[in-house]
């Protein structure tokens, strides 16, 4: 646990949550800042500051239970869609650094459908050859 870091003290219980799921690896809060009805945040109880620091085998648990919340909060919902995201990065829009995961479901006609859109770019063949490429290495 990191001293000054609510989302440590959240997933301890020292910060009070609306939890709807939790054992001894995570706690699944709501989001108090919602982008969505049932706007969700798997929240690991160890610290780790973002994916680069997470252990692979806490993100497989944690993509595990991503996906079992997922269909579980589909059908209690009854939403059409579902996002999960993780940022990492001030420039990816983290704004805690502590690992989460968002469970974002999805409404047809919430006025939300374009939320998650990015511009997309015009890369050339040869950027996209020097690209893979260079990830290939």
């Amino acid at each position: 646990m990191k001293e000054n870091c609510i989302f440590c003290k959240i997933a301890s219980g020292e910060i009070p949550s609306k939890t709807i799921y939790e054992n001894h690896e995570f706690r699944v809060i709501l989001d108090i800042n919602p982008a969505s009805k049932g706007h969700a945040l798997i929240i690991p109880k160890e610290h780790y500051n973002d994916i680069y620091e997470l252990p692979e085998e806490v993100a497989g648990h944690a993509m595990i239970l991503a996906k079992k919340l997922a269909a579980h909060m589909t059908k209690v919902l009854n939403c059409d869609g579902f996002n999960i995201l993780q940022n990492n990065g001030e420039v990816a829009g983290q704004t805690v650094f502590h690992f989460h995961m968002h469970l974002l479901p999805r409404y047809d006609k919430d006025g939300n459908q374009d939320k998650l859109c990015f511009n997309h770019l015009d890369l050339s063949q040869e950027e996209l050859e020097e690209i893979c490429q260079k990830l290939q290495q």
